[in-house]
């Protein structure tokens, strides 16, 4: 349905995307996750058509962005992190509007996105009167208009409370069972919850690109054992420790006071901890925790866009 291929964005001297390529197949829910600055609305904006690359194509199932926009803007619907809305408009006005603007047929179409975004509540109240999370409902069903057959969505539970954030995730993973979704946000515990597949952007450009389920494997140990022992120090932990079958590293940590941390990073699916257990009791060391923790995304995230990975 999307394909990237070679685009940079540059604003003066300053390339914001380097020379990126992917593609999304139809039915994806694809993440696109990276820190603050990193060139992920930059890269949206682009497919949307909002902004022209500085170099490279992008195609909109076959339709060029650049050659044919109309074409490829016909089968999206985008929602930026800060939705367009004419605040001084009735819920309902507002979207009949929209609607006839696009030429959709509001007496059919309004009432069905009343009830698939859940605004049936404040169809009758003025937009400047609404909680942003009703505001960002608001924003889909205008992203949902022309029943786009893929929905782009910058940053959106940005600025909800815990209780809106999880009502637009649901809302969002319903309207993901039958588009193609691309949701850029920096929250990593969305893209585990709502995304197949994970694309990593850092500096403009693309560090990691797999399906979520393969990301830890690919770039990071699959699991990590916490240790905290007593009796000796962080040096001799770290280099014993090290000549275990099946450890990648050893990193120390915090831990309680008067006892070494570390977690030991495990390279394949063996279990280290009875290996640990008996070179404790060889060196002496009193055990306090043995811990084993699956390696989280956001181990993955930090590595790959912090220091030589960025």
């Amino acid at each position: 349905m999307i394909e990237v291929e070679k685009v940079s964005r540059a604003f003066g001297p300053f390339r914001a995307v380097d020379d990126i390529s992917f593609s999304v197949k139809k039915g994806e829910i694809v993440g696109l996750l990276g820190p603050n600055g990193a060139g992920k609305t930059t890269t949206m904006r682009m497919i949307t058509g909002f902004l022209v690359p500085t170099s490279g194509t992008i195609k909109i199932d076959g339709a060029d962005i650049e050659t044919d926009p109309e074409g490829a803007k016909r089968k999206i619907g985008y929602m930026p992190e800060s939705a367009p809305l004419y605040s001084d408009m009735i819920v309902e006005d507002y979207l009949r509007y929209v609607a006839e603007v696009q030429g959709v047929d509001p007496g059919a179409k309004v009432p069905r996105l009343c009830a698939m975004c859940g605004l049936a509540e404040v169809m009758h109240k003025n937009i400047g009167d609404l909680s942003r999370g009703y505001r960002q409902r608001v924003g889909l069903a205008h992203a949902l208009m022309n029943d786009p057959e893929i929905l782009i969505l910058d940053e959106p539970t940005s600025g909800l409370d815990p209780n809106q954030i999880i009502e637009v995730r649901e809302l969002i993973r319903d309207i993901g069972k039958t588009r193609t979704v691309i949701i850029s946000t920096h929250i990593l515990s969305e893209v585990e919850m709502l995304c197949d597949r994970v694309i990593i952007i850092s500096r403009g450009k693309i560090v990691a690109d797999s399906p979520r389920a393969e990301l830890r494997r690919r770039y990071g140990h699959s699991a990590a054992l916490k240790v905290q022992v007593g009796g000796c120090g962080p040096d001799a932990l770290a280099s014993a420790a090290s000549g275990l079958a099946g450890v990648a590293g050893v990193s120390p940590t915090d831990g309680e006071p008067g006892l070494t941390a570390a977690l030991i990073a495990v390279d394949g699916a063996d279990d280290i901890r009875p290996a640990f257990f008996e070179l404790a009791k060889t060196t002496g060391w009193t055990v306090y925790e043995m811990a084993m923790q699956k390696n989280s995304l956001e181990d993955v995230f930090h590595s790959l866009t912090t220091g030589g990975a960025e």
